[in-house]
């Protein structure tokens, strides 16, 4: 399966939808900085995500296209604030929106996604009970992410992080808005209640892996094809799951929380970790999450579409960056 092609089908879909429901008016710059980011492209993997479940239910995908508008909207929005946060200055490998328009517009822009996403939630086709639940959903998920985006701020000053903990803050930050994106196209997809949560059940585990298998590839990937410093997780002294792993066992990683690192640290540093087996340790609990996931797709009928979403979830724990 051309797996990147069946998701720039859809991506193509919804590109023309945030030209279609988020035009540029006025004030121009505001609107220019809010699209900046949803227009330098992406994976569309969540909006994807929206239409391939309600496809796999039985649902036309033009149906729940303002619903898989709006989760990429608020995907974008999680990215403009976190740069701002992160003091990171390249996003896509373009000046962040906060560098190109300072912090207060950063902020303006990235509220104005917030806000545009519940109201483009509206314009789905479903029923107002079925549309009433996806706004609840969204909701509770930016809720969600803002707590995870807390948690992980909070284990910066903190030496005693546990596994437990990392997990709950991935699931928050990263796991819930794949979660939402699963059970909102379910939903008005016309999904019985049983199959929406399992949906939603399978989204949660993808993207728990998703997350872990990113501090993976900080490892184990080049840096021409990470596209940044391999290992700056260690360097910026991040508690992954990697380094809790690590760090119960023992392990002294030297450049970990020093901020910068030569190659050869760098390198010397991943070597520990791969043969104290934190590395793997991380890789196998990916693995293991998408293989449960993958499983509760058992209870969709086979078609296309269903196939997509399991290549998705092997993609989550196959991909280079």
């Amino acid at each position: 399966m051309d797996l990147i092609g069946e998701i720039k089908k859809r991506s193509v879909r919804v590109d023309k939808g945030i030209e279609e429901y988020l035009p540029v008016s006025r004030p121009t710059e505001l609107y220019k900085a809010a699209r900046y980011l949803p227009d330098a492209g992406g994976k569309r993997l969540r909006p994807a995500i929206v239409i391939l479940a309600a496809e796999a239910v039985g649902c036309e995908p033009e149906k729940v296209l303002p619903a898989a508008v709006a989760l990429e909207l608020v995907h974008n929005f999680t990215l403009v604030h976190d740069d701002i946060m992160d003091r990171d200055d390249i996003r896509r490998g373009m000046p962040a929106v906060h560098v190109k328009w300072g912090e207060a517009g950063a902020i303006l822009a990235g509220d104005t996604l917030y806000s545009k996403a519940f109201e483009i939630m509206t314009c789905a086709n479903g029923t107002p009970e079925n549309l009433l639940k996806c706004v609840d959903i969204l909701s509770r998920t930016c809720r969600d992410i803002c707590e995870g985006q807390w948690m992980d701020i909070e284990f910066e000053d903190r030496t005693d992080v546990t596994e437990e903990e990392y997990l709950d803050m991935i699931e928050k930050k990263t796991g819930v808005l794949y979660a939402a994106a699963c059970k909102i196209g379910a939903i008005l997809g016309g999904a019985s209640t049983e199959t929406a949560d399992t949906l939603y059940e399978f989204g949660r585990l993808i993207g728990i892996a998703f997350q872990i298998y990113d501090d993976v590839i900080d490892m184990i990937t080049p840096e021409e094809v990470l596209g940044k410093v391999r290992g700056s997780d260690l360097m910026e002294g991040k508690k992954t799951l990697i380094a809790i792993h690590a760090l119960n066992n023992g392990v002294e990683m030297d450049i970990f929380g020093k901020g910068e690192a030569s190659i050869e640290e760098i390198n010397d540093a991943v070597r520990l970790l791969e043969d104290s087996g934190s590395i793997n340790y991380a890789r196998d609990l990916a693995v293991s999450y998408i293989a449960k996931g993958k499983g509760l797709l058992d209870i969709l009928e086979d078609s296309e579409s269903k196939d997509i979403l399991l290549a998705i979830a092997d993609y989550m724990i196959q991909r280079t960056h």
